[in-house]
């Protein structure tokens, strides 16, 4: 009988310190996303705010200075959505907007063309950017 006591008492202990281990906030979390609503607007890119330099070929979007901060959300895929016509396109965060509202985007001619008309010049927007690791 004293061996299973023993035996009980270790796998009490065991299974007490497996449940006590603390466990990081962010392990095995999705990020929450987040649709901002704001204006699309378009530029013609070159060197931005992130180091690269890009053409208007590419797909690129530049996020307001609030959003942009120390450049954390570089490289990160954004999903924009026209809302007038509910078209969809992704763009690579690569620049700051300092003159745009806070959830206010700047695009590129080419991405800004898969939503909408360059002679419009302005859209009304939702977008949400894609997980760190996402790309198209």
């Amino acid at each position: 009988m004293s061996y299973f006591a023993v035996f009980f008492a270790l796998l009490c202990a065991l299974v007490c310190s497996v449940l006590g281990t603390p466990v990081p906030e962010n392990a095995n979390m999705l990020e929450k996303r987040i649709t901002h609503t704001g204006r699309g607007t378009w530029f013609d890119v070159g060197l931005g705010a992130c180091g690269y330099t890009n053409v208007n070929s590419d797909k690129i979007v530049a996020i307001s200075a609030d959003i942009y901060g120390d450049g954390g959300n570089c490289n990160q895929y954004v999903q924009v959505t026209n809302t007038a016509n509910g078209k969809s396109a992704w763009g690579q965060t690569r620049d700051k907007c300092p003159g745009c509202g806070a959830y206010d985007l700047d695009m590129s001619p080419s991405l800004f063309e898969e939503l909408g008309s360059l002679d419009t010049g302005v859209l009304e927007i939702e977008w949400h950017f894609e997980n760190k690791a996402w790309h198209p």
